[in-house]
């Protein structure tokens, strides 16, 4: 498990988001899984769980990969401490989180991925940078505010 952004977001793979209690630890309180082929995460009903099984080599519908984004987007915007993972967090969960955290910070996708590679190392699929970049544009902050 790998902070991105303080006390916000942390990318992680399968096994991260099997086991409770480092996400409590943390004060993780929502997980998004992006793995296609690893079963759904049986979490303890205290965690917001948000699944999205994507491909790596794409075929994935523009509509779920919105979706995706924008969650995470919104989740972060919410400050909600969460946890974006994938099978080996490597090539989904940071593609995911590269695109949340660019329109969350209002940097690019490509710098929030410098930022996260800088962390962690990565294995980005061009198939899926190159998908979810084609519905980037229709992500947007929330306008929304709870401070």
């Amino acid at each position: 498990m790998h902070e991105l952004h303080p006390n916000l977001l942390w990318l992680g793979h399968a096994f991260d988001v099997r086991e409770p209690r480092p996400l409590f630890d943390a004060g993780i309180t929502a997980v998004v899984d992006v793995a296609f082929e690893e079963p759904p995460a049986q979490l303890p009903r205290q965690l917001l769980y948000l699944r999205f099984p994507l491909n790596d080599g794409g075929g994935n519908e523009p509509s779920v990969l919105r979706f995706a984004v924008q969650s995470l987007v919104d989740l972060l915007h919410s400050e909600t401490r969460t946890i974006v993972a994938c099978s080996a967090g490597m090539s989904r969960s940071p593609t995911i989180a590269a695109y949340a955290l660019a329109c969350h910070l209002d940097i690019t996708p490509e710098v929030a991925l410098e930022r996260i590679a800088a962390i962690k190392s990565l294995e980005i699929k061009g198939q899926l940078w190159s998908d979810v970049a084609g519905v980037f544009p229709s992500v947007r902050r929330p306008t929304w505010f709870l401070r």
